[in-house]
């Protein structure tokens, strides 16, 4: 006789786990099977917070957070979870939202509203598949590069997760202007610094991006700010590149070396720098003109709406 008086915790370990470990989850390379901590509660005042929202299962793939999973206890029908699955879903963008009893699974597709039961969980390929329907080599190359977390110290908040992937797909796709809206304190540097890394270490570029070759060097990547102490800041936040690889361009260094930096990976600066300068006969010329129009892949415009948001701006003219 089956037993049908499993908690929530014994229908996750004795149904749920070890049915997402026979669709391959946790076992295939890149896919992992997470609980994740969404949000750490609403402030309420006097040192306490609101309730957690806490996904029961994320379902990771190459990066991506493709699906998510709420459980309940088995004795409950399968759609009990629904709404908190889908609500979990659309604030992790994932695609697929799963509630399920152990016994039954019903999903939802986040992305074109279909829903109903399923008899299985998909495999990380079959999910990866639903989830873009084009393949894109560059996006699954982005997801093989890992966070650079600190070395355990930093994980990305969920809405910082969202905007490194939009930016890497519109990368992928092929946009060449992107926008990102954060709030202050939201970790705007942090966001930059990760798609920077994993630009770098997947060996995206322009040249072989647009030829559709494999990817034969590392991109130069370029931060413009308005302000030195904004510029020196993002400077140190990407000190977890090796030294060699970054670069700060100022008045000073261009003097003593006669000529502006050009060997490094990641460049850093402000608009006044590089519209200032003069040229070798001592004549106004800005110091952005001594690099080929095609020398940075990717530049990263920090503030960009303090730097002028009219199309006379400074950051406008060097772009």
């Amino acid at each position: 006789m089956t037993n049908h008086a499993r908690n929530e915790a014994e229908t996750r370990a004795e149904l749920i786990d070890p049915a997402l470990k026979a669709a391959g989850w946790g076992e295939v390379a890149g896919s992992r099977v997470g609980r994740e901590v969404i949000t750490i509660g609403r402030l309420q005042g006097a040192g306490k917070r609101g309730k957690q929202d806490i996904a029961d299962y994320v379902l990771f793939y190459r990066g991506q957070k493709l699906a998510v999973i709420e459980a309940k206890k088995e004795s409950l029908p399968p759609t009990e979870g629904l709404a908190q699955a889908k609500r979990y879903a659309g604030m992790l963008q994932a695609r697929f939202a799963y509630s399920t009893n152990g016994h039954e699974q019903y999903r939802a597709d986040m992305q074109t509203g279909v829903e109903g039961n399923v008899d299985s969980y998909p495999t990380p390929d079959e999910l990866w598949a639903a989830t873009f329907a084009t393949q894109n080599d560059w996006r699954e190359r982005f997801g093989e590069v890992p966070y650079e977390d600190r070395g355990g110290a930093w994980q990305p908040r969920y809405y910082q997760h969202n905007a490194i992937n939009r930016v890497l797909e519109a990368v992928a796709d092929g946009r060449d202007r992107i926008l990102l809206t954060m709030a202050t304190g939201t970790g705007k540097t942090a966001v930059a610094f990760q798609i920077a890394w994993k630009l770098f270490h997947s060996r995206w570029n322009l040249k072989d991006w647009r030829a559709g070759n494999e990817p034969s060097r590392r991109p130069r990547i370029l931060f413009l700010a308005d302000r030195n102490i904004l510029a020196n800041q993002a400077f140190n936040a990407f000190n977890a590149f090796q030294e060699d690889a970054l670069v700060r361009i100022d008045p000073e260094t261009i003097r003593k070396k006669g000529r502006v930096p050009k060997n490094g990976s990641v460049f850093f600066t402000i608009f006044q720098t590089f519209m200032t300068g003069t040229d070798a006969d001592g004549n106004p010329s800005p110091n952005f003109g001594d690099y080929p129009p095609d020398f940075f892949d990717f530049v990263v415009i920090d503030e960009c709406h303090r730097g002028g948001a009219n199309d006379e701006s400074n950051w406008r003219g060097i772009l």
